[in-house]
């Protein structure tokens, strides 16, 4: 039991740091766009918005899987790993259209 709580911990501090690197590269893009043309800035507007509300699906997936019981959250790690896969294809779409 305690090594299966153990790796909820590592499972969970990894995902965070993930989070932390993402929301560092959003902050990056975000700095480029204000050197973008106009209608650059609306299709970076638009994904943005888009890879922000995917961000907080993920985070709202990982808050779920933190508050499940220790014998639930292997069960809803599918769902997160599935939601955190859109965000990084997101991300991925989103750094193509601005590089």
């Amino acid at each position: 039991m305690a090594n299966q709580i153990d790796s909820k911990q590592a499972y969970q501090e990894k995902v965070k740091a993930q989070f932390d690197q993402l929301n560092a590269k959003i902050e990056e893009i975000k700095a480029k766009s204000v050197e973008a043309k106009a209608d650059a800035q609306i299709e970076y507007q638009e994904k943005m918005t888009d890879l922000r509300a995917k961000r907080d699906a993920a985070k709202m997936k990982l808050e779920e899987l933190q508050q499940a019981s220790d014998e639930a959250w292997r069960e809803m790690q599918s769902g997160f790993e599935k939601a955190w896969n859109e965000l990084n294809q997101a991300w991925e779409n989103a750094v193509g259209k601005f590089q």
